[in-house]
């Protein structure tokens, strides 16, 4: 087997004050399925980057309410979240998102917080990519172990 260097394949992560941030590449997914189709041009896919708090307490991917209309996505639900001091609020849940970081990618929703809240990468996208928050580093990384494609449990 072919050794490789993980970090190389690392996309762009800032550090600050002790949090880990990943820049990540949203895309609206029933633009992809309508561009697959030939009912919309490529040019035509909403898309958009930008920065996300990696959150180890959150579950979902959480977008702002100028990201899930810049992307013109459509509602699905209402989820109750429980916040970091301990209420509890309802919000919209969208989607679906393709969500791209390196050479990863995930099909998910996202919960949209109010306003122009920080983006927060949850548990679920961030594990689905085989994401790591390294804690010495306080770096999101692609998992040096599988630089190439992800690896899930299945058990």
């Amino acid at each position: 087997m072919k050794t490789v260097n993980a970090l190389a394949l690392q996309p762009s992560v800032s550090e600050t004050m002790g949090l880990s941030y990943a820049e990540l590449e949203l895309t609206n997914y029933d633009d992809l399925a309508l561009a697959k189709a030939g009912r919309v041009k490529e040019d035509e896919v909403r898309h958009l980057k930008a920065t996300f708090l990696a959150d180890t307490g959150a579950a979902m991917l959480g977008i702002n309410e100028e990201i899930s209309a810049q992307l013109g996505l459509s509602k699905v639900e209402e989820r109750l979240a429980e916040m970091a001091d301990g209420s509890i609020h309802s919000f919209p849940v969208v989607g679906p998102l393709e969500v791209r970081f390196g050479n990863r990618k995930t099909y998910v929703t996202a919960m949209v917080l109010p306003g122009n809240s920080e983006p927060l990468l949850g548990a679920i996208p961030r594990e689905d990519m085989d994401l790591i928050v390294e804690p010495k580093t306080q770096r999101v990384i692609i998992n040096p172990a599988m630089p190439f494609i992800s690896k899930k449990p299945m058990k």
